[in-house]
């Protein structure tokens, strides 16, 4: 997730204005789940600062710290002692449903939640005879399974004995997939329930497809300001203090955060969500793009299909380009994105100068400075200067 995750942890990353842990969080509570164990190590003053006790969510939320980020396993072992009963473990950076947890807690004994998934790797495959896990990780096969781990299970305290016995991965990590396969090796029944609704969030670009999700849920409601002359279509929501300025143009579903300026005469086109205290100016069009707080995009500039982090500064006529003239999959890094269309993935604290050009999948580290008229491409690393 880099290099959105520089100074935050992963599950802290927005989606429609939230922390994606906090969606998480609220379909749980659906299920009934009202005690929860965050296990926190990267960045958790964050997580801890924002979720607090949980009184805001109506549950009660306790902390564990994993020093060093060791793998599932070894997260889930700093629970030992805490726990005497069956329980739920999911990892906070999934965008599940509360009736597929309600699947997973209406089971007995070990449940693993899986995902048919339309591409594979062979790592992630799942093996499964009738109604149970009898490999996880299996080699990929003319005739294997599409089934993925989408990482939540329901578990009983004799997964510590497990933990106890599983090796170092080749990652060098302690992971909780070998340790239920070191009890599926024993012969313990460990059971399976097929997600309907879960997303994996491996890389940033994931972020779009899950904000669209849920903004597509979007309920609207206008707290703000909003001037004559502006046209709003569809699901729009308008955060406390922000005004939208006249001859504006917004179709929902859109979301904007509180203390916000946006226009005059702007376009925001359907799933874009705006932090707080951004600034979206004159003659700015923004697509389907995340936008997080304290980000001023002011004069003349077009942003789509992007994720923008905190705290930067797009220089009048800086566009970003978001669909390659071959009408190919953007690739980034070397990686297919899977989409046609993707802007560029920035970090926080990133300012450009004016008429900057951004190739479509382009990736800028935090706090790196672009040049008047500058045209960048490919992988920016944080702190660069490109003039």
């Amino acid at each position: 997730m880099l290099p959105l995750t520089y100074t935050r942890a992963k599950a802290m990353l927005p989606l429609a204005n939230k922390p994606m842990l906090e969606y998480l969080l609220i379909e749980l509570r659906k299920a009934g789940i009202e005690q929860f164990l965050f296990i926190v190590g990267y960045y958790s003053e964050g997580v801890r600062e924002y979720f607090g006790s949980g009184e805001r969510w109506r549950v009660r939320i306790e902390y564990v710290t994993q020093e060093r980020q060791l793998g599932t396993a070894d997260a889930l072992r700093r629970a030992q002692g805490l726990i005497d009963d069956k329980f739920l473990l999911s990892p906070g950076d999934v965008v599940v449903k509360g009736e597929d947890i309600l699947k997973l807690l209406n089971g007995d004994g070990f449940v693993m939640g899986l995902i048919k998934a339309e591409y594979i790797q062979g790592e992630a495959v799942v093996e499964v005879q009738g109604s149970r896990v009898v490999q996880i990780r299996a080699e990929v096969k003319e005739d294997a399974s599409n089934l993925v781990n989408a990482g939540i299970y329901l578990l009983t305290p004799d997964i510590f004995s497990a933990i106890l016995s599983t090796p170092l991965s080749p990652r060098g990590e302690y992971e909780l997939p070998d340790s239920l396969q070191l009890l599926i090796n024993q012969g313990y029944p460990i059971f399976y329930e097929i997600m309907s609704s879960g997303l994996d969030l491996s890389h940033p670009w994931d972020l779009l497809e899950a904000n669209e999700r849920i903004m597509a849920q979007l309920r609207p409601e206008n707290v703000g300001q909003i001037e004559e002359n502006v046209v709003i279509k569809g699901p729009v929501s308008v955060g406390r203090g922000t005004v939208i300025r006249s001859g504006s143009y917004v179709i929902g579903p859109v979301i904007i955060g509180e203390k916000c300026v946006i226009g005059p005469n702007c376009y925001i086109r359907g799933y874009t969500a705006i932090g707080d205290r951004c600034h979206i100016g004159s003659a700015v069009e923004v697509k389907n793009s995340i936008i997080m707080p304290s980000t001023r995009i002011p004069h003349h500039n077009y942003v789509g299909d992007s994720v923008i982090g905190e705290d930067c500064n797009l220089g009048a006529g800086a566009k970003i380009a978001n669909l390659r003239l071959d009408k190919k999959d953007v690739q980034v890094a070397g990686i297919n994105t899977g989409r046609q269309k993707l802007g560029a993935i920035i970090g926080n604290g990133v300012q450009t100068g004016i008429n900057v050009s951004i190739d479509a999948g382009c990736v800028i580290g935090n706090d790196s400075f672009i040049g008047p008229g500058a045209t960048v491409t490919g992988v920016v690393l944080p702190n660069s200067k490109i003039f």
